[in-house]
Parts: C-alpha cells; sequence; structure tokens
C-alpha cells in the first residue's frame, strides 16, 4: 500500500465573497493517492479545518489503511471511530478508495451505484457578493450557465436581485450564508419570491433550528439548511424546519456519509443539493458521480479557479456530463 499527499494552491479569477468572509486570491487544497486512487481535502476555517490539521489527520489516518483496501465501508468505519471530526482529510481518503476500485474493476463511479448519467442536473454558477452593478456584470459573464447562484447577506439584498433581474431572467437560488434573523429572513424571503427567486438557502445562523422552522412557516419558498447539516445524524432535528439539505463531501467526510444523508433525507421526504467548496476538478467530479442522485446540484468550485490541476466532469449548456473513465474519470493537466 502506497500513500502520497500533495498541498496544492487553487488561485481564484476574482477574489470571492460571502456575507461572512472573502477570499482574495487564493485556496490551498490538499490531495492524496493510494496505490493509484485520488482524492483531495479542500478544508473550511468555518468548520475549524485547514491544511495543517488535514495533514495531521493524514498522518494519523494511514496506519488504518494497511488492509485490503476494496473494503471501504470497514476503512471508513474504523477511521471514524478512531479519529474525531477533520470530514475534509476523511472525504480525501474515501474518495482516493472509491477512485482505486472503480479503476481496478475498469468502471466509473456511477456505475458502481447502478446510477444513469443521464439524470444529471444543471449546476449552478455562483455569483460572490459585490455592488450590485459588479453582480449584474458577473452575471453576463456567465451567460453559458442555465441557472445562477447568488450570495448574499447585505443591507442590499432586495436591490442587488432587481439589478440581477434587469440583465437574466434565469432561476436563481439565493444563499444568505447565515446573514439573516429568522423575522428578517421571511420579509426578505416574500420580497424576493416576487423577483422570481427559486429556493433559499442557509437563511439563518447554524445551530438556530426553531429560527429555520419559524421561516419555513412564513414563506412559501423551498429552505435548504447548509451550515446546520454536516452529517447523515444532523438529518433528523431539521425535519419540520426545513425543505432539504445542501450535501458537500469536504463538510459530511466523503462519498459513502453523501450516500446516507442521500438516503436519510430521501426517508423523509426531503430534497437534497449536492455542494461544494472552492475545489479543483477532482472533487467536483467525485460528487458529480452522485447528482443523478439529487434535485439541486451547486458544483461550480472548479470553475471559479485559473489553475485546475485537473479534467474531469463536463458542463453542457449547464448540465453536468460525467467523464466516462473508470472512477473518478479525472485526468492531470499534462495529459488533458
Amino acid at each position: 500500500m502506497r500513500i502520497a499527499t500533495k498541498i496544492t494552491k487553487l488561485h481564484l479569477k476574482n477574489p470571492f465573497k460571502i456575507s461572512r468572509r472573502e477570499i482574495d486570491s487564493y485556496r490551498e487544497i490538499v490531495s492524496v493517492e493510494i496505490d493509484g486512487g485520488v482524492g483531495e481535502a479542500a478544508p473550511a476555517k468555518f468548520y475549524g479545518e485547514n491544511r495543517q490539521t488535514v495533514v495531521t489527520a493524514l498522518e494519523k489516518i494511514t496506519p488504518l489503511l494497511d488492509r485490503n483496501l476494496d473494503h471501504i465501508h470497514d476503512i471508513m468505519d474504523e477511521i471514524e471511530s478512531t479519529i474525531s471530526g477533520n470530514y475534509a482529510a476523511k472525504s480525501a481518503i474515501d474518495m482516493a478508495l472509491h477512485d482505486r476500485l472503480g479503476k481496478k474493476l475498469g468502471v466509473p463511479l456511477y456505475k458502481l451505484w447502478g446510477l444513469n448519467p443521464q439524470k444529471t442536473p444543471c449546476t449552478s454558477f455562483t455569483i460572490g457578493l459585490d455592488e450590485p452593478s459588479v453582480m449584474a456584470e458577473k452575471t453576463l459573464e456567465a451567460e453559458s450557465y442555465s441557472i445562477l447562484k447568488v450570495k448574499l447577506g447585505t443591507p442590499n439584498d432586495i436591490e442587488i436581485i432587481k439589478e440581477l433581474r434587469k440583465v437574466t431572467d434565469k432561476p436563481i437560488y439565493v444563499d444568505a450564508n447565515t446573514a439573516w434573523t429568522s423575522r428578517e429572513a421571511v420579509d426578505i424571503i416574500n420580497e424576493l419570491a416576487q423577483l422570481r427567486v427559486v429556493l433559499i438557502e442557509q437563511p439563518t445562523k447554524a445551530d438556530d433550528i426553531e429560527g429555520l422552522k419559524y421561516i419555513r412557516e412564513h414563506t412559501t419558498l423551498p429552505i435548504i439548511a447548509d451550515e446546520s447539516v454536516k452529517r447523515s445524524s444532523d438529518i433528523l432535528k431539521l425535519v419540520e424546519s426545513v425543505d432539504g439539505i445542501n450535501i458537500k463531501l469536504v463538510k459530511c467526510g466523503g462519498i459513502l456519509e453523501a450516500l446516507r444523508m442521500i438516503h436519510v433525507a430521501r426517508a423523509h421526504g426531503m430534497l437534497v443539493m449536492l455542494g461544494c467548496m472552492i475545489e479543483s476538478s477532482l472533487g467536483i467530479t467525485a460528487a458529480a458521480h452522485l447528482t443523478p442522485l439529487v434535485d439541486y446540484a451547486d458544483l461550480d468550485g472548479n470553475l471559479l479557479i485559473s489553475n485546475d490541476p485537473y479534467l474531469g466532469v463536463s458542463i453542457d449548456r449547464g448540465k453536468l456530463v460525467l467523464p466516462e473513465r473508470p472512477g473518478i474519470g479525472i485526468l492531470t493537466n499534462e495529459r488533458k
């Protein structure tokens, strides 16, 4: 068994801002290779992770991989019982093991689960926070994408959407990234509904479950939880408070847990979105293989960077097109 790690700086095409932070120039990811299978961690400060926590966790995980690598469930269960948290690092391991198995069997990941690649949804393209006029310009530049996801959480939220509606009639997802109180969220969302917004993501603080419930009871747009839900064990408490959940591999710990979350959410009649951090095409493509199972995709993190090390999932008029290569199906820059 051979394992290797690498740290890469992903450079943003433009500064990227949400309600609680701004990324000016680059994002660090940690990639891992296990016997030819590759995965990556894109740690988020919001969840208490960074490059060093990922590297440290991978060092602790490595001794647990001295076994039959085909037994991914057993390996991930042992890792989970041995090391708490560190879900970005765990997602990299899970991803690499699935990639290795797909390559060994000679099939792309979606075939491991019997999924139809024609049923992938269109991905949204994210417009980060800026002056309304600048966001309108970015909207025009995103002409090739059929759905927009707009970051809000400012005193000018309604003005922003009105400005965008001057230049596009495309479906808009709105993500407040925990910026609103429950009562102001109700007023804002009811106005946004008149501006043909499709859904609202994480309007309140992550732990404000009652606030989410209040919003859902007083508005008509679907409410999707993101920061409020990390793993399948978080879903039950949200069933009466939101309409759906946003799953991210680096947030939940990898593909196996993402599949659990999809099935638990479906069992409770909830909508499912697959989202991402700012990642390379490696992480985005791994998640994309699961999209035939979900309602919404927000897998555009690789589209926001200028030095993507990989080629993987492609986009045709907004629709995700899965690669037919074995495993995750990515190629490195040298083989594009």
